[in-house]
């Protein structure tokens, strides 16, 4: 490296829609760095000639990844300052800026992260579901074996589940999940931060016929499964599940209120715990 100091592979979090969100870190960086790795340079180029930033650009993509890979390492090797984007919010996720951080790593360059927009999180806030834990799946595969498979590793987990999807294919993913998940919450979001933005929430098996004819970029946030009883567990019985909600109501809960905190400490789901409660009820009726 002729006795030169390696340079640094910044992350640049891009706007998922709205050029607005950009961040001034993000601005201040890709006006110093020596060159800008771009997924899609026709797209960069918008944003930077907003804001009057004329750094040179490359394409760097799924198809070109390997040739432009080893050509980005060479110029860090050489001591060049490069920023990496993609289309729209962070490097690395659901695209091929996570080979080349990993490249970068392996060959001892310092990767920065200069964070911003991201579409999974932005959806997932705005949901109204559980946002405390959750599992971002990308795009399901698109051989349909791959793609149940996929589903049916997932149908018991219980944090919130995030996916991306095409327009194309929207129809069929919701359709898949319905069938392998159950009709669950589901909040679809359109065309975040742009003009169009729209965030649908309802159950699955709505889900179809509101999106007829789906247009836009998709982020889809289902909720995740109802927590059960641990795996090979007596499960609890009739008359102490009878006794937990009691106390709870003794204790100022109402009725729904001390079911969900008995499904919760009793690690049932909440319709058991009903079930449970109308059948030891039944029992105790006389004939």
């Amino acid at each position: 490296m002729n006795g030169r100091q390696p340079g640094t592979l910044y992350l640049c979090a891009t706007p998922i829609g709205n050029l607005e969100d950009v961040t001034l870190r993000v601005l201040r960086v890709l006006q110093e760095v020596d060159l800008i790795a771009a997924e899609d340079t026709r797209r960069t180029r918008k944003l930077l000639a907003r804001y009057g930033i004329h750094t040179r650009l490359i394409s760097y993509h799924e198809h070109n990844r390997r040739t432009k890979g080893a050509r980005l390492l060479n110029l860090l090797q050489e001591g060049k300052q490069v920023a990496l984007v993609t289309d729209a919010g962070l490097p690395g996720i659901s695209d091929p800026g996570e080979e080349m951080v990993a490249l970068a790593l392996a060959n001892g360059i310092k990767v920065v992260p200069v964070p911003g927009p991201n579409a999974a999180l932005t959806a997932l806030v705005a949901s109204g579901l559980p946002a405390g834990r959750f599992s971002f799946e990308g795009f399901l595969p698109v051989q349909a074996g791959a793609r149940m498979e996929r589903l049916q590793s997932l149908k018991e987990e219980t944090r919130t589940l995030i996916f991306y999807e095409a327009p194309h294919r929207l129809q069929g993913t919701l359709q898949d999940l319905l069938t392998v998940l159950g009709d669950r919450k589901i909040a679809v979001a359109r065309e975040l931060t742009k003009v169009h933005e729209e965030i649908w929430r309802g159950n699955l098996s709505a889900a179809p016929a509101y999106f007829q004819n789906p247009r836009g970029e998709f982020t889809l946030v289902v909720a995740g499964a109802e927590k059960t009883e641990t795996v090979g567990q007596e499960p609890p019985s009739r008359p102490l599940i009878a006794e937990k909600v009691a106390a709870l109501e003794a204790g100022g809960r109402d009725r729904r209120q001390a079911i969900k905190e008995a499904a919760r400490l009793l690690k049932m789901s909440r319709r058991e715990v009903y079930s449970a409660l109308v059948r030891a009820k039944e029992k105790q009726t006389p004939e």
